[in-house]
């Protein structure tokens, strides 16, 4: 089957939604399916397989900023390789997020199969709903990754959906050679965003033992204020962007995987990644990172 899997976001920002259709598309094809991914990039793709439909503006949503390409440019892109690759079927991810995942939804060109991350709230589903109702209705089929992406989803667009948990790839995490550590090593990789807690963890450090070091790794909006108020402290390595190798290398190493998000998390990867690799997990006491730990038996959350 040839299968296209759309992603609202650029593949060469890290992201859990990215991580996932990656993911998909790989395992899609090491069982003999021809999976591509229509998706934007801000420079060179990270992998084979993808259609670059354009680079992407940083647009603020749901708490976070999200890297999409809403632009004509982008939407002609998509419209090209939805004629030129003739798929039989689509998984759109995010399918009302501008760009080329809500252009495919329009032109509806072949069997369209939706999955829905976000939870918590949404300011656009809130003041478009009959217009977004509308377009949720073109899916052929309704999926979500956990029960809190579903009560967004049901809420404002109604309809049934089926529950697809997010996957991760648990033999390349325990196979990850180990980074190399002097002492204690707590790490983190994620955007550095309120919305993800990286302040909190860094405030923390001033109570934890002078040997404990702490991995920071990612990028975002409050870099430069982060490293601007914490950069005087030589227990911090700030790593910047790192590829999937490295990541896998460092969870492998780390004594503990740290997850402060402070909202807005409808599932909980990260907290997967670290508990394949070995970490202990200490993450906030989200719902939906409840979605893949419990206290005190997979994770501490507080």
């Amino acid at each position: 089957m040839k299968i296209g899997i759309i992603c609202p976001y650029s593949v060469s920002v890290h992201g859990g939604v990215q991580m996932q259709v990656l993911g998909l598309a790989r395992s899609l094809r090491a069982l003999g399916h021809d999976a591509l991914v229509l998706a934007p990039s801000d420079g060179p793709p990270p992998e084979v397989g993808i259609i670059v439909v354009g680079s992407s503006v940083a647009t603020p949503a749901n708490g976070s900023v999200a890297p999409i390409a809403p632009g004509p440019a982008a939407q002609l892109r998509t419209l090209r390789a939805l004629r030129d690759e003739a798929f039989d079927v689509v998984h759109l991810h995010e399918p009302l997020a501008p760009g080329p995942t809500l252009t495919t939804l329009t032109v509806h060109p072949t069997p369209l199969l939706g999955t829905f991350h976000a939870a918590g709230v949404s300011a656009a589903y809130r003041y478009l709903r009959p217009a977004v109702r509308r377009l949720a209705a073109r899916l052929d089929h309704r999926c979500v990754v956990s029960a809190d992406a579903e009560a967004l989803a049901a809420r404002y667009l109604g309809g049934a959906y089926t529950r697809l948990w997010n996957g991760i790839d648990v033999e390349a995490h325990e196979a990850a050679e180990l980074w190399p550590t002097d002492g204690p090593t707590v790490f983190f990789i994620g955007r550095h965003e309120p919305r993800k807690g990286l302040d909190v963890l860094l405030a923390a450090l001033a109570r934890l033992p002078a040997d404990v070091r702490v991995w920071v790794g990612g990028d975002g909006p409050d870099r430069e204020a982060l490293q601007a108020r914490y950069g005087s402290d030589s227990r911090i390595e700030w790593l910047g962007r790192i590829d999937d190798a490295e990541k896998l290398r460092r969870l492998r190493g780390a004594d503990v995987l740290c997850a402060p998000a402070v909202r807005g998390e409808s599932f909980g990867i990260v907290l997967l990644e670290g508990m394949a690799a070995g970490a202990a997990v200490v993450a906030s006491d989200l719902d939906g990172y409840r979605n893949v730990a419990t206290h005190e038996v997979d994770a501490l959350l507080a």
